[in-house]
């Protein structure tokens, strides 16, 4: 089980990491447009808006990868949580299909993290 929750852990942190290349490179060529449903109009006004997100992404991918190379428990509980709260956050305010692409999967890793790992002794000292 514990080796299911790195990989879903493992599988969040690629995926926030492919979202922070699109967002900061692709937003506004043809990929980018078709991929986030956009006009050309849209992703050019959205663009520098769009690749500061991007590198908030890429924040929470490396604190996913920070908690799986140093095995801590309690750094994949917290930038899991930011995911979901940002899929949540995203779900309700821009589009609900976020909830299930975002938030979903970083609640499944979140619950298997939690049930399958127990705290390191850095996290109860």
């Amino acid at each position: 089980m514990k080796t299911l929750a790195n990989i879903v852990v493992g599988f969040v942190a690629l995926s926030h990491f492919g979202i922070m290349v699109l967002e900061m490179f692709f937003w506004d060529h043809a990929l980018g447009r078709r991929i986030f449903q956009m006009s050309e109009e849209v992703s050019a006004a959205s663009a520098t808006l769009a690749a500061n997100q991007g590198l908030y992404n890429g924040f929470l991918a490396v604190g996913l990868v920070w908690g799986l190379i140093s095995g801590r428990r309690d750094l994949k509980l917290f930038f899991l949580g930011c995911v979901v709260a940002a899929g949540i956050f995203g779900g309700l305010t821009a589009k609900p299909s976020i909830l299930l692409t975002q938030g979903l999967p970083a609640l499944v890793g979140l619950v298997l993290v939690w049930m399958t790992q127990r705290p390191s002794r850095a996290e109860v000292d």
